[in-house]
């Protein structure tokens, strides 16, 4: 793992709190997100991982507290909104068609075109080689041709294309959730290495994760989360594996 220390924080979640009705998902949630740095969320079902990540990237909007984004105040009324100031959501369904190739894949409803309406035409060499140069530094170097179609890849490789069209795409805060599930080893190797190489690129990372191990790994900080609440954040070289466990099955330790 790169050494950069995190410059100021980026986006910057203040008090905030999110019910449905009686039932409060989230509550009071502080919580700070840097360039060059890698947030694990983690807590056991119904901590409010879900309902968190979804207030950040403007699928709900809270009820109470502040957004920040590069030091402003913000309100995002949509996902859309979040996605157009840099916040990208990948999630488990990661949104590719599988019968499409690559290269209209990673540049799906962001075509490249030229010429004036209603003759405009796409750039589609253009865009090939963008996602080959794209799609390699992210490690995908088994790829023959941007036409190939998304169906040949493997779960990690999916992940791996939706992480590298987020971060080419502007985005400066990556929101994840579970990318690793029903995932294997080697599976799960290659999607940390897009996470690392987003990082490494100056991004703001945040994992929703129920693998432990590799949030201990990958991760700069690892934020535990229970009843709706931040319960702890720590810094991934002051606590064991089997400490984060610890915390997540809700065996407090000091």
């Amino acid at each position: 793992m790169n050494k950069q220390t995190p410059a100021a924080n980026i986006f910057e979640l203040r008090d905030v709190t999110k019910s449905f009705g009686n039932v409060v998902a989230i509550e009071g949630v502080t919580l700070e997100v840097s360039r060059h740095e890698t947030i694990g969320l983690v807590g056991d079902n119904g901590a409010g991982k879900s309902t968190l990540l979804k207030v950040m990237n403007g699928f709900y909007a809270p009820d109470r507290g502040e957004i920040k984004f590069q030091g402003k105040s913000l309100r995002f009324r949509s996902p859309r909104e979040a996605r157009s100031v840099g916040i990208e959501t990948v999630y488990q369904d990661l949104a590719l068609i599988p019968e499409l190739s690559l290269w209209r894949n990673f540049f799906l409803g962001r075509e490249i075109k030229t010429g004036r309406l209603p003759f405009q035409v796409l750039r589609a060499n253009q865009m090939r080689e963008i996602t080959m140069v794209n799609l390699r530094e992210m490690g995908l170097t088994r790829l023959r041709s941007p036409d190939e179609p998304v169906n040949i890849l493997s779960g990690g490789e999916r992940q791996a294309v939706a992480i590298s069209r987020a971060r080419y795409f502007g985005g400066s805060v990556l929101l994840l959730d579970e990318p690793t599930s029903a995932l294997s080893v080697k599976e799960t190797e290659k999607v940390s290495e897009a996470v690392q190489a987003a990082r490494s690129s100056g991004l703001g990372v945040v994992v929703i994760e129920h693998n432990i191990a590799n949030v201990h790994r990958i991760c700069d900080r690892i934020v535990v989360m229970e009843h709706g609440r931040v319960f702890k954040s720590v810094r991934r070289e002051d606590v064991s594996v089997s400490e984060v466990a610890d915390m997540v099955a809700g065996r407090h330790v000091n």
